[in-house]
């Protein structure tokens, strides 16, 4: 399936996510495998295309700043500023999760890491669909998929749709943070680097 996507187009991916099967999607930074969040077989049925076990959860992708803040039970000021200032974009930031919603990503110790991607189809498939599970769409050890055939190398028919918009606009994975009371922390250097962050919050905690 290649970008743009349709109206068809995604009406055909909402019914593939909501049966439990897995896409390969575009993003800003590299290709991801995606899979519904709230779908405990499905995250597996992801995780277990990739060669990784529950120790490494995958993030979860929004359309917008409101639909992150529907999974968290509040925006911490300084998530908002980081969502604000780099999203749509290459910024994960880990937060604690909602207790009362059946997210199953693995093991998360109650958290989850969102991001709004900079791609304006798998935008439109997340405005349409609701939030994805998504993780960078290779097998565990393996370079990011920078293209929908070297996804397609990887996980041939294990994918239901490969969703093709070329190749990758930042070929990077994203910078993940983690928000907590005393500050932010780096988990993950990646496209956005530390004098970005640095200079809309101020140093880290730890890196």
């Amino acid at each position: 399936m290649r970008t743009p996507l349709s109206k068809q187009d995604i009406t055909s991916l909402k019914s593939l996510i909501a049966a439990g099967k897995l896409l390969v999607v575009p993003t800003d930074t590299v290709y991801g495998i995606a899979a519904d969040p709230f779908s405990a077989s499905a995250v597996d049925r992801l995780l277990t295309a990739k060669g990784r076990g529950r120790d490494f959860p995958s993030p979860v992708l929004v359309s917008s700043i409101s639909q992150a803040g529907a999974l968290v039970p509040e925006i911490p000021a300084l998530a908002r500023v980081f969502m604000e200032r780099f999203w749509p974009g290459a910024l994960t930031v880990v937060l604690p999760a909602r207790k009362d919603l059946p997210l199953d990503l693995g093991v998360t110790g109650g958290t989850v890491a969102l991001r709004q991607p900079n791609q304006s189809d798998l935008l439109q498939l997340l405005q349409e669909n609701g939030p994805l599970a998504v993780t960078s769409a290779n097998l565990h050890g393996l370079p990011p998929a920078q293209t929908v055939r070297q996804a397609q190398e990887y996980f041939s028919d294990k994918v239901a749709e490969y969703i093709d918009a070329g190749p990758s606009q930042i070929g990077e994975p994203s910078t993940i943070v983690k928000v907590e009371e005393s500050g932010y922390s780096v988990l993950r250097s990646g496209a956005i680097p530390p004098r970005q962050l640095v200079a809309v919050a101020g140093k880290a905690t730890k890196q």
